[in-house]
């Protein structure tokens, strides 16, 4: 008997417990489109309300909300108040799928830490000034003795006019704020160092995705860029788009991904890029000319209902000149993600893609979807292991993430 009941209450427990996390995943704001369905991860026993008129988290059910801000209840079994939620609704907007690869340069918002060695002091003894300071790699130095720092120029500069003496340095760790006092060790070259390593900007290549003709904003890269060396999101200060001329395309392999090889030396501005996200960057264009905007090609973003598995057409500018069309196949649509940049699995079915580029490589992410005249989505990753198959993220996620403030 003692035994059934333990059984019973571990299962009460686990019940329990399989709530509190499913509530957890509820988020307090969501971003939708005008005619788009409530998406959160569906759990028995959830209901959103407005107004009384009760909304089913499920995706065969019709939002009917008006754009605008909307205060939503969400309850349990239809009398147990969960918590409140905001939901924005956008109207429905168009936008121009462009594919056109480009540079891109970020300038981060402070100066990133991305090691730490040991110095060599004048002593000849080795040294770690940051020892016990709390900065750590992927922190982001902010101020030294109270003044700005945006450079790594700046940086060297502000530790070699100390002299040896305590430097007050203000940094975010994990989004917060921290200061600490670090002393320079002095060197055999009469330099002073904090033995950091760090760095205040990135580039690489990548494809445009949208241009929004009402806003003159574009969106690209499907996910966002990260430091190669901390693997962490880069907080960006500035960011600037500029178009490159293609050198090579190394053809992916079954566990070697290739790459779209190019150069932004002489090249053209773009425009300037803004935000650096999980789900894209995002920006303005200054240069119309510069990514062949073709008004003709304007089309409605497709809801996430509108998505069908099936055939389905990638743009992209291989050859430096305007995107083509080629043909690839929805595999899989994951209609409740709203967490994470794999919202479908793609795979390259066009002979002419596979023959110059081996499927899906670095650089093509951002490669804008279209299926039935709508854009539907990005290219966003590659599996390692088969490169012609890969994931997209939804568009109507980079759209919000654009329109996120």
């Amino acid at each position: 008997m003692q035994k059934v009941k333990r059984i019973i209450i571990i299962i009460i427990l686990f019940i329990i417990y399989s709530y509190v996390l499913a509530i957890e995943q509820i988020p307090d704001k969501l971003i939708i489109f005008e005619g788009e369905n409530i998406k959160v991860k569906n759990f028995m026993g959830f209901e959103i309300k407005q107004n009384e008129e009760t909304i089913q988290t499920s995706a065969n059910n019709t939002n009917k909300l008006e754009p605008g801000r909307n205060t939503m209840q969400v309850s349990l079994f239809n009398n147990i108040f969960v918590k409140n939620m905001e939901v924005d609704v956008l109207p429905r907007t168009k936008v121009i799928p462009v594919g056109t690869i480009a540079g891109v340069k970020l300038y981060t918002s402070g100066i990133l830490v991305v090691g730490m060695s040991e110095i060599e002091g004048i002593d000849n003894k080795k040294h770690k000034p940051y020892l016990n300071s709390g900065i750590e790699e992927g922190d982001t130095i902010i101020e030294v003795d109270n003044n700005k720092i945006s450079s790594t120029e700046e940086l060297i500069s502000a530790v070699n006019m100390s002299k040896g003496k305590d430097l007050s340095i203000k940094y975010l760790h994990d989004n917060e704020t921290a200061t600490c006092s670090i002393t320079p060790v002095q060197t055999s070259s009469n330099q002073y160092k904090l033995g950091l390593w760090v760095r205040d900007s990135a580039a690489g290549v990548g494809t445009v995705t949208f241009y929004e003709p009402n806003t003159k904003s574009f969106g690209a890269l499907g996910h966002g860029i990260t430091d190669i060396d901390t693997e962490e999101l880069l907080n960006i200060e500035s960011g600037e788009f500029i178009t490159t001329r293609i050198l090579n395309i190394a053809k992916g392999k079954v566990g070697n991904p290739g790459k779209i090889q190019g150069t932004i030396d002489g090249q053209k501005n773009i425009g300037s890029i803004s935000k650096n996200t999980k789900y894209g960057i995002y920006g303005i264009v200054d240069d119309l000319s510069a990514i062949n905007i073709d008004y003709s090609k304007e089309m409605d973003l497709a809801l996430r209902e509108e998505i069908r598995e099936g055939k389905a057409k990638i743009l992209c500018s291989l050859d430096g000149g305007k995107a083509k069309e080629y043909e690839i196949e929805i595999e899989k649509i994951y209609p409740e993600n709203n967490y994470d940049n794999k919202s479908m699995k793609i795979k390259v079915t066009d002979e002419e893609l596979i023959n110059k580029t081996g499927g899906i490589i670095q650089g093509m992410s951002g490669s804008p979807i279209i299926q039935n005249g709508k854009f539907i989505g990005a290219v966003t990753h590659v599996l390692v292991n088969n490169p012609i198959e890969g994931y997209a993220v939804f568009g109507d996620i980079m759209l919000k993430q654009m329109r996120e403030t």
